[in-house]
């Protein structure tokens, strides 16, 4: 069945373009003129897969729209909504995010990027559910299940990038290490496994090209791989059994001594499991194969992790890394080669 979106805007030509670009890449398209259409045909209709709401219209302007829309679903699964603008405003992006909208589009529309858009939202959002629905199965059996899901999930989140081989295990391992280490419970350490597994699952929102890109991002594409972390977190924070696991997607690049991202947390602020997940991710970052580098030579790993405590690293958790990079004289801890039959 082909996606169906909702397209709401006062500007007729606005609709038919939109309508006109996802219908061209099989979306199926309903046009609608203001935020009260949009809220009496929902309540006469099914929910679509999304809303496309453009913010100023007469009447009722788009973030009063989404305020009664929430207000009208209470109890059911929220439909997630990307506002309309031709205004690059901070304030009206802060405010939009707040409400709980999922992304910004600017007018006019360039038809590759909001197909992209709308597809990732869409995958975005049925992955969130899915994942919900696999956890609130409370018997062994779907327990496995899940955790299976999550492991293939993590495959998929490393087959984005065409130089990664097996990242988010290695960083959900090394996580669970540090985690034993430091003292954590066999149940703590299992829940830190999966907050490592899962830690990079915001990019799934954000295209290949960007991700495997050869030479050095643009702004607006840099700005796409930050917002992993918010993405990531916006996947996991309503499974409602593990709200945990979106510690570490949402909080992973943060820096101890601040400045890191999205937000610019410092010091014991950053929650710990994010702070032990930072540590695994940068270790595997440097001890893996890049396109344009081999594993880096362990010493000038070690040399690194020493380099960031107390600054990008949780010094604690920076020691503990150290000391299993000492203990592996034989260098095991990194990236091997794939097999070139493969």
């Amino acid at each position: 069945m082909a996606d169906w979106v909702v397209v709401v805007d006062d500007d007729v030509l606005n609709l038919r373009m939109a309508g006109h670009i996802l219908s061209k890449n099989n979306m199926r398209v309903t046009a609608l003129k203001s935020g009260q259409a949009l809220l009496d045909y929902l309540k006469e209709n099914e929910s679509p897969d999304l809303i496309l709401l453009d913010i100023r219209m007469p009447g009722m302007d788009g973030f009063e729209t989404l305020e009664k829309l929430r207000e009208q679903e209470m109890g059911k699964d929220e439909i997630p909504v990307i506002f309309l603008t031709a205004n690059d405003d901070e304030e009206s992006e802060t405010k939009g995010l707040s409400l709980g909208a999922m992304d910004f589009i600017k007018k006019p529309f360039v038809p590759e990027v909001l197909t992209l858009r709308v597809r990732h939202i869409i995958d975005l959002i049925r992955l969130q559910r899915n994942l919900a629905q696999e956890v609130d199965k409370k018997t062994e059996e779907n327990e496995r299940l899940f955790i299976h899901v999550v492991h293939s999930l993590a495959d998929a989140i490393d087959a984005k990038d065409t130089y990664t081989n097996g990242h988010s295990g290695r960083v959900a391992k090394y996580s669970k290490e540090i985690a034993r280490r430091y003292g954590y419970s066999e149940k703590a350490q299992a829940d830190i496994y999966m907050m490592g597994l899962l830690h990079d699952v915001g990019k799934i929102g954000v295209p290949d090209a960007v991700i495997n890109k050869p030479g050095k991002l643009s702004d607006e594409e840099f700005e796409m791989i930050k917002n992993h972390p918010v993405m990531g977190a916006r996947i996991l924070k309503n499974i409602k059994e593990m709200p945990s696991l979106a510690i570490g997607a949402r909080w992973h690049h943060e820096k101890y001594g601040g400045g890191g991202y999205p937000d610019g947390l410092a010091g014991d602020r950053i929650p710990e499991e994010a702070r032990i997940i930072a540590v695994a991710d940068a270790y595997d970052a440097m001890s893996s194969i890049r396109s344009y580098r081999n594993v880096l030579p362990q010493e000038v790993v070690r040399a690194e992790i020493e380099k960031g405590k107390g600054t990008q690293f949780d010094p604690k958790f920076a020691d503990i890394m150290i000391a299993m990079i000492d203990e592996d004289t034989e260098y095991k801890m990194k990236e091997e080669p794939k097999n070139k039959s493969e």
